[in-house]
């Protein structure tokens, strides 16, 4: 399935850089196997790219095994941490919504750093699971703009400020990708970011998982019900500008990470 949605997809082309966010987890690791085979049998580099928002005992120890792990594979790793970028670790912040904060700002710098890098395509963990997750989330809040960039190879604004990204284990589910570490004996950490349990996501993951036990296959039937859907949604095409504090392209005046960072300056 991993390969069939590469191929199908178009994701990865002849002479690719392909940056891969690493954070340690299940999902990223099996991603960042995955393509180091894969990258064996084509004409494609790799690396890998970690972002340490700073939470002591979890990132730092997340990030350690990722570096062994890519030493073991010959794969380049990267990292850029919160405190380089913006002056703070996000333990320093005392937010509602904290994974809103820190999910904007992990996507700010792991493009930047692709972009650094040279990177042509920026591959993320995603699996079904999160997909069907994605896909109702934006739903239930009635936020059509993210959902038409939703899909295996996301809908983003054509300009070289962004780096393409790629969701290749899009159709691959999380039960299928916890087999696999488990049979090619992956490094993961085992634990999870300790300000992450009270969230919208987890509350829909929890709703899925209880449809999912009712009705086995709802994840898969959520996925490609909007698969059939999305040509139909009316995409907005070459709607930018840039970022009047930083300068990345964006849908409005000033980014959603500048306009988070501004709120945190001004208390």
């Amino acid at each position: 399935m991993f390969v069939r949605t590469i191929s199908q997809n178009n994701l990865i082309e002849k002479g690719d850089l392909v940056a891969i966010g690493v954070s340690g987890g299940m999902d990223s690791m099996s991603l960042l196997h995955l393509l180091s085979k894969f990258s064996k049998k084509t004409n494609v580099n790799i690396v890998a790219v970690s972002i340490d928002e700073g939470t002591p005992g979890y990132r730092d120890k997340c990030i350690e095994n990722v570096k062994k792990f890519c030493v073991s594979l010959g794969v380049e790793h990267h990292t850029q941490s919160y405190k380089e970028a913006f002056g703070f670790n996000i333990e320093d912040l005392d937010v509602k919504k904290f994974c809103t904060y820190c999910g904007v700002f992990r996507r700010k710098l792991l493009n930047q750093k692709a972009k650094k890098i040279g990177a042509t395509k920026l591959a993320i963990g995603h699996n079904l699971d999160d997909e069907a997750q994605s896909v109702l989330m934006n739903v239930l809040r009635g936020d059509v703009a993210r959902i038409q960039r939703l899909g295996p190879k996301p809908g983003v604004l054509e300009d070289e400020g962004f780096v393409p990204r790629i969701k290749p284990l899009r159709n691959v589910l999380k039960k299928e990708l916890a087999v696999y570490s488990i049979v090619n004996e992956l490094p993961i950490f085992e634990g999870s970011c300790p300000r992450s349990g009270d969230n919208t996501r987890r509350d829909v993951q929890a709703l899925l998982m209880g449809m999912e036990r009712k009705y086995p296959g709802t994840r898969s039937q959520i996925v490609k019900f909007y698969d059939k859907i999305k040509p139909k949604i009316v995409e907005k095409n070459g709607e930018f500008s840039y970022c009047e504090t930083c300068g990345d392209p964006c849908s409005s005046k000033i980014c959603k990470a500048c306009e988070l960072l501004e709120k945190l300056r001004s208390g």
